[in-house]
């Protein structure tokens, strides 16, 4: 009897611990897509190299799809990661891909960059 009571104490304690990481996560999923803490959908773009460690979409491109920022204090972990930009600032990467809002998503749920150009996805889990 007191083992179980002492499984099931640890069972709880594990799902606990597995909950706190994924509420810490910078993103969520929602509606079958990634987004931001916001709401806002997150994309990657195809010409990023995952694993790079950086992004290819800097000047008019980050201002029609405008980078989801890291600030300096910002330590993600699991799939997710930072990469520097050209000018200096640090984006976040979900699976070593730069993500992006697009600037034409005007509510939280909007999806119109999704496959645009074929280049812009939408982050399905």
């Amino acid at each position: 009897m007191k083992i179980s009571l002492l499984i099931a104490t640890l069972a709880l304690g594990a799902a606990s611990m597995t909950l706190a990481v994924a509420a810490d996560a910078p993103a969520r999923l929602s509606g079958g897509a990634l987004v931001a803490a916001n709401g806002m959908t997150l994309y990657t773009f195809d010409n990023d190299k995952a694993g790079s460690g950086k992004s290819v979409c800097n000047g008019p491109c980050a201002g029609l799809w405008p980078p989801l920022l890291a600030t300096a204090a910002e330590q993600p972990a699991g799939d997710y990661s930072v990469v520097m930009r050209d000018d200096g600032a640090r984006q976040l990467a979900y699976k070593g891909k730069p993500l992006y809002f697009y600037k034409a998503d005007q509510k939280a749920g909007d999806r119109t960059g999704d496959n645009f150009k074929d280049v812009w996805h939408i982050v399905k889990e």
